[in-house]
Order: structure tokens, then C-alpha cells, then sequence
């Protein structure tokens, strides 16, 4: 593997870490800015949802514009953005102003994210290219075992503040490794609009966005209220959820390196094993008891299972896309957002009406549709198939 591309890859993994860190950091001080601003649970998530929701509103467009742009300035630029918007948050401004400042960095995640895969896989084989991206997506899973709990169990102690501050501190690494460590990368013969968007004309490849926004869906109408959840049914305190957040990071980066190797040899197999995580942690949540013993074995199963998922939608949705990789990587990290954002949404109106018990059961419907989504494409291209290979007989045939 190549030493400036897998130097490349780490870079970017850093900087998602700083990007993850924001965009969910929140999710483990929810009940304390809800508590502060005097809201309920559900209106607090508007912060995640909102930014989520951007995301996959503006994605697409921003990386086309961006794409005929130098690559490390791109990556710059998106990143200190994030930067800026941790240090203004730290001041705890009104509700309104924390949404407004939170969710302008989500203008330039999906550039970042798919500038940083592209950046990892550029000029390498075939064979490379998820091992590549696992280290890349690998810090949504880094973020989650590292960031994500630390700042959980700092807020417990110093105040939710103090999370904004620390996530500032990630992005301004990300900034200097970029500056200082990525070389300069011009675009040589940018992709013409117009190549890039043919993708959507695909039909597998517009079932594998929809599986896509299903997947995320079903993992987030649970996820987002992770310590909502833990605190309120299993009874666990500020500190206690920390580890649990811990708990579920680590399992997740275990999860997320053996899954980019089992991409590899069979992507589908992989992606709905992972899945099936979403139809069988309601029945764990929800008949399980309260011990720590029993808490502790349900989040290392639910980190172990939710931990891949980016990696498995992006490499689903761009297996039906390699001539156009960096415009799949931003509609999936739309499409993924918009997952987030309806997950967390139509998670929290159920919550609101039936209490916080129902999320995994709004997540296990969710993820029932994306497994119809999987098996549709799959229909679809054993069609593709029995249509070629019935043509290229028509052609021996009339030859």
C-alpha cells in the first residue's frame, strides 16, 4: 500500500474524527442541553437533526462545485470551518444562534468527506480501495470509542460546554496535519457535471441510495437517543453512559476494520449482517434487564453491529457508481444525513407520544425497509444479467 496514500488516508480519518465529533457529539449531552435551554429532549435533537438534514439538502451540489478546486484546500477550508464553529459554540449562545452556528459547518462535511476517500484511493488498485476507505470511515468509529465519551464524561463533570471545546481542539489538529502534511493536490481534468450525474439514470444505483437512507435511518432513530435511552430505562448516570459510549466506540472500530476486509469478498453478504443489528436490538433492549453486566453486553453488541455502517452504505452505493466515486461518496453522505436527520426526527415524535422505549422499534421497522431495498436491487441485477446475457445470444445467433 502506498506510503503518501495511506498517510493521506489517516489524515482524513483524523479530520472525520473532528467532523463526527461535532456533527454527534451532542448526542451524549442531549438531556443536559435540554435540561439548560429549557426544552424538551425531542427539540434538543433538532440539533443533530438540523444539521443532518443540510447535509443532505446541500451535499451533492457542494462537491460538484468543489470539485475543480485544489483538493487540500478543499479539505482546509471544510475543516476550519468546523473549528470555528466549536470555538463560537463554546459560549453557550441562545438556542437558536447554537442551531444556526452547528449547522453551517454541515455545508462542506459531505466535500470533506468524500475529497478525504478519494484523496486515500487516488492512483491505487482496485484490490486497496476499502481497506482505504475503513481507515478514512474509520474515525466516525474512532470518534465514537474516543471523543464522543470523553466529552461525555467531561460534560458530566465540568459541563456541556465543555464538549464544544474539545471538539474544537480535535478540528484544529485535523487543520494542522492538513496544512502541514497533505501536499498540494490540483485537479488536472475535472469530471464534467453532466458525466458525474449520469449515475442517477442508474437503477441499482438509486436503490442503493434509498437502501442507504433506510440503513442509517433504522440506526439512528436508536442511536441519537443513546444516552436518553440508557438513562431513563436502564437507569444509568452521566458517568455510567460515558463508559457505555466507550463501550460502544470500541466495538465499533473492531467492527469497522474486520468489515473492511469482509467487503472485499462479498459486499452484500456483509452489508445485511451488519443490518440485521437493527432487528435484533429491540428485543435485547427491551427484554433485558437493568444490571450492568447485561447493559454493558447489549452496547458491545449494538457498537459492533452499528459500527460499519457508513463504510457498508458507501461501498454499497459506489459499487454501482466507479466511474463517478466522489459524487456516490457525497449523495451517500447526503442521503446517509438525511437518514440521521428523519432517523432522529420521526424517532423523536414517536418518543414524544409514546416515551423513549420505542425508538429501537422505530429503528427495527426502518430496518426492515432497507433489507426490501437490498433485495430489490439485487432482483434488479440479476435482470441486468439474464437481459445481457440474452442480447449477446441474439447477436451469435444473428451472426
Amino acid at each position: 500500500m502506498n506510503v503518501t496514500n495511506k498517510r493521506n488516508a489517516y489524515i482524513g480519518c483524523l479530520g472525520i474524527v473532528g467532523i463526527i465529533s461535532t456533527e454527534f457529539g451532542v448526542i451524549g449531552i442531549l438531556p443536559q442541553i435540554a435540561e439548560h435551554y429549557s426544552i424538551t429532549i425531542e427539540k434538543a435533537g433538532y440539533l443533530l437533526s438540523a444539521f443532518a438534514l443540510t447535509i443532505a439538502v446541500t451535499g451533492p451540489f457542494m462537491v460538484l462545485y468543489a470539485s475543480k478546486f485544489d483538493r487540500k484546500k478543499v479539505m482546509l477550508f471544510g475543516i476550519a470551518m468546523f473549528f470555528v464553529s466549536n470555538v463560537l459554540s463554546v459560549f453557550a449562545p441562545p438556542f437558536w444562534l447554537l442551531m444556526t452556528i452547528r449547522v453551517l459547518p454541515a455545508f462542506l462535511q459531505p466535500v470533506f468527506i468524500s475529497t478525504a476517500i478519494a484523496v486515500a484511493i487516488k492512483d491505487m488498485p482496485e484490490t486497496t480501495h476499502h481497506r482505504l476507505m475503513s481507515i478514512v470511515i474509520g474515525g466516525i468509529a474512532l470518534a465514537q470509542v474516543t471523543v464522543i465519551p470523553f466529552m461525555t464524561f467531561m460534560a458530566a463533570h465540568y459541563g456541556w460546554e465543555i464538549s464544544f471545546a474539545i471538539q474544537g481542539v480535535i478540528s484544529l489538529l485535523a487543520v494542522t496535519a492538513i496544512y502541514f502534511l497533505m501536499p498540494a493536490m490540483p485537479v488536472k481534468e475535472p469530471k464534467s457535471f453532466s458525466s458525474q450525474l449520469s449515475i442517477l439514470k442508474r437503477k441499482t444505483f438509486v436503490l442503493s441510495t434509498m437502501m442507504n437512507v433506510f440503513l442509517i435511518a433504522a440506526w439512528f432513530s436508536t442511536y441519537s437517543y443513546f444516552a436518553d435511552y440508557l438513562a431513563k430505562v436502564k437507569g444509568l448516570s452521566g458517568e455510567q453512559i460515558s463508559y457505555m459510549l466507550l463501550l460502544f466506540g470500541i466495538m465499533g472500530v473492531i467492527s469497522n476494520f474486520f468489515a473492511g476486509r469482509l467487503l472485499g469478498k462479498s459486499l452484500v453478504k456483509t452489508t445485511v449482517i451488519f443490518l440485521l443489528g437493527t432487528l435484533i436490538l429491540p428485543f435485547l433492549l427491551t427484554y433485558s434487564n437493568t444490571s450492568m453486566l447485561s447493559v454493558s453486553l447489549i452496547v458491545a453488541f449494538w457498537g459492533m453491529m452499528y459500527g460499519p455502517c457508513f463504510l457498508t452504505a458507501i461501498a454499497y452505493m459506489v459499487s454501482r457508481a466507479p466511474d463517478a466515486k466522489e459524487f456516490a461518496n457525497s449523495l451517500q453522505t447526503s442521503f446517509g444525513n438525511l437518514g440521521v436527520s428523519g432517523g432522529t426526527a420521526i424517532s423523536g415524535w414517536f418518543i414524544g407520544k409514546q416515551g423513549i422505549t420505542i425508538a429501537p422499534w422505530v429503528g427495527l421497522f426502518f430496518g426492515i425497509i432497507a433489507l426490501l431495498f437490498i433485495v430489490w436491487r439485487s432482483v434488479e441485477e440479476l435482470r441486468l444479467i439474464k437481459y445481457d446475457k440474452n442480447r449477446m445470444k441474439t447477436v451469435v445467433d444473428g451472426n
